[in-house]
């Protein structure tokens, strides 16, 4: 029987590599992909704005109504931390997110930014809400949310993220008018 050496020690000693790559000149390897979305809309709410306002700018209130939203830290007055599990697709990540109000006008406006890690993934968001209608309510919410999501995550493509991302928002704004309409 003969016997040959590992085939890493032959191809460390062949002359030249035993490959060429050949790629186009315009490719552009991605390690970390990203998916940055936007998302927009209008909520109305049967309640009067102060409440409407009390509510949303409370973390422990309205991070109940953030589906897989595990947990919420208020850190200081303007800064608070939240864990969620998300899932899209087949992917499932545990996301620990740093939050902060980065500007408000109260009762009518506030800013958020928002910077998550998971295994493999993160998310960087600025979200801005603004409140109009009578003070006696009924409240309107026009919301904005732009959102960059990169990593495992970012690579099942950005029309499972949208689809399962206005799942999510669905969900929580159906939370909050029940909790605040009720």
């Amino acid at each position: 029987m003969k016997r040959t050496a590992p085939l890493g020690a032959r191809l460390a000693a062949a002359p030249h590599p035993p490959y060429h790559l050949v790629t186009h000149p315009s490719f552009q390897p991605r390690l970390h992909p990203e998916a940055p979305v936007n998302f927009s809309g209008t909520v109305d709410i049967a309640a009067p704005r102060d409440r409407v306002w009390s509510f949303v700018i409370d973390p422990n209130q309205v991070g109940q109504c953030g589906p897989g939203v595990e947990s919420i830290e208020v850190v200081d007055e303007t800064h608070f931390k939240a864990t969620a599990k998300v899932g899209i697709g087949f992917i499932s990540a545990r996301f620990v997110v740093s939050l902060e109000t980065a500007e408000q006008e109260a009762p009518e406006r506030s800013v958020i930014k928002a910077h998550g890690q998971a295994p493999g993934s993160a998310v960087d968001a600025t979200a801005e809400m603004r409140l109009s209608g009578p003070p006696e309510g009924p409240t309107r919410m026009d919301w904005t949310a732009d959102v960059t999501i990169s990593g495992t995550l970012a690579s099942v493509g950005a029309r499972m993220i949208e689809g399962t991302a206005n799942k999510m928002i669905g969900q929580t704004f159906t939370c909050i008018r029940r909790q605040l309409e009720s």
